[in-house]
């Protein structure tokens, strides 16, 4: 990615000529060079599940998560530079606590994504900030039902049925196309994810990685909780074992 001309990337508050913002697209580069999150609905609830690169074999697991609790009903994935992430979280947290304790009820789903998408696209306004090198899908599930939301650096945001952002983003985009959520529960899409997750993985350029999961759903009483540790396991292991046969079939 190179400037159409020198200095226009230098600050947040600068367009290019044709009206790009170049700061803004290099924060969006840090999402694309992380690992792949992905989040889906399905008829039960939300599935969020990302793979977390493990930069040395010394790390002890579970350490440096993607995937962070919000409130009792919602949760969100973060892809991009973890650093950042937390803030965002950090922010979500907060504008979900005022909001319980100004209405007395837990923040919908919607109210919250447009809080935190003000608030990424905020550090895109003033040249004395720089954009959050991060990408977060947020899951939530409120009286409207289950909820999938996607917030970009730039600060916008859609909601969608599934989403993937990271490395593999596109080759998830394809397999999440695939599948019919609206069909699907939960406990199915848990297999679905890790499935897709370890087929877009490259072995050969990628690091080692640890599955991350988590969802909101009837089985979890609507509540955010992360992915029973013995149904995480089989999915890592019908995942393994499908991607195996995909090699002997090749």
């Amino acid at each position: 990615m190179s400037s159409i001309g020198t200095g226009y990337d230098l600050s947040v508050t600068t367009f290019s000529p044709d009206g790009r913002v170049f700061q803004t697209e290099y924060a969006s580069k840090a999402v694309d060079n992380s690992g792949t999150a992905i989040g889906v609905t399905c008829k039960d609830g939300v599935v969020l599940g990302i793979e977390k690169l493990t930069p040395s074999k010394m790390l002890v697991e579970g350490s440096n998560k993607r995937i962070h609790h919000v409130h009792e009903h919602a949760g969100m994935a973060v892809a991009g530079l973890a650093a950042d992430g937390r803030q965002v979280v950090a922010r979500a947290r907060a504008e979900a606590k005022n909001y319980l304790s100004f209405y007395g009820e837990e923040i919908p789903t919607s109210h919250l994504c447009e809080r935190v998408a003000s608030y990424v696209h905020l550090c895109t306004l003033y040249w004395w900030l720089r954009p959050f090198g991060t990408g977060v899908i947020l899951g939530g599930y409120d009286r409207d039902g289950p909820q999938l939301y996607m917030i970009e650096p730039s600060g916008v945001s859609y909601r969608y049925f599934g989403a993937a952002i990271g490395k593999g983003r596109q080759a998830a985009k394809t397999e999440i196309e695939k599948l019919k959520l609206s069909e699907m529960t939960c406990k199915e899409a848990v297999f679905a994810v890790a499935k897709i997750i370890y087929g877009v993985h490259d072995e050969a350029k990628d690091k080692a990685f640890e599955l991350e999961m988590s969802w909101i759903c009837d089985e979890s009483n609507k509540e955010h909780q992360k992915v029973p540790a013995n149904l995480l396991e089989e999915a890592k292991a019908a995942a393994k074992a499908a991607q195996e046969e995909d090699m002997d079939a090749d």
